[in-house]
């Protein structure tokens, strides 16, 4: 596979501080996610997966995420997983040798990386949150199997897909799924994130209706080597 390094993107609250830094795989020489993942095979899941995890935790160390207040976010694979605190190791390692606490770090799961077995899927989220790392239910609402998931894995935050944010502003529909989102999870103790977010109109909106998590081009874009502070709108 190509060498990678990893882009970041940060999530932010109301306020325009930085909550979480995504960590976005990238090719050395500046290839996109797509060229990256495209290389991924049954063969090769668990080390790339193990290598993302590792550049992650190193690159933002080196950055000074430990100073900025923020955690740092990864994607990660649990097709990838057969036993999770063995598969954690590496990471957990990582994690000590750049002084981040394990509280420090938040795992995405994206719903086309969702494995067949629910109950093995919710051993590995309860391993993870058992040894302090935050669990994120990314792309909630772009596929049936949400609210199912949710069930499952109980996760500490959610995220929602851009297609319940995209136009939001204009769109009743999307408006109202929201809110009752922002209702549930409020009633869960789950934090929301409004991802993809591109407008000032959707961002007023996602504000005014009580989410409280922010990630999208309005703020910045994901750049290689760089933690970011956000550009906030005009209010």
């Amino acid at each position: 596979m190509l060498p990678i390094t990893m882009a970041f993107q940060p999530i932010i609250r109301a306020d325009g501080s930085v909550f979480a830094q995504e960590a976005l795989v990238r090719g050395l020489n500046g290839e996109g996610a797509g060229e990256i993942l495209s290389q991924v095979t049954n063969a090769n899941r668990y080390s790339f997966d193990q290598r993302c995890r590792t550049t992650a935790i190193k690159t933002a160390a080196s950055l000074g995420l430990s100073n900025a207040g923020a955690i740092l976010s990864i994607n990660f694979k649990p097709n990838a997983i057969y036993e999770p605190l063995r598969c954690l190791a590496t990471s957990l390692a990582a994690a000590r040798k750049a002084d981040l606490s394990n509280e420090s770090i938040m795992f995405e799961i994206t719903e086309d990386e969702i494995v067949r077995e629910p109950r093995r899927l919710r051993d590995i989220v309860t391993a993870y949150q058992n040894i302090g790392f935050t669990v994120a239910l990314d792309d909630f609402g772009a596929g049936y199997s949400s609210f199912g998931l949710l069930v499952d894995i109980r996760p500490d935050v959610i995220k929602l897909d851009m297609k319940l944010v995209r136009g939001i502003d204009t769109d009743v529909v999307r408006r109202a799924i929201v809110r009752s989102m922002v209702s549930l999870c409020s009633e869960l103790n789950i934090k929301l994130v409004a991802e993809g977010i591109e407008t000032l109109g959707e961002y007023r909106i996602l504000r005014s209706i009580g989410v409280g998590l922010f990630q999208g081009f309005l703020f910045a874009r994901p750049l290689i080597g760089v933690l970011q502070q956000p550009l906030m709108p005009l209010e």
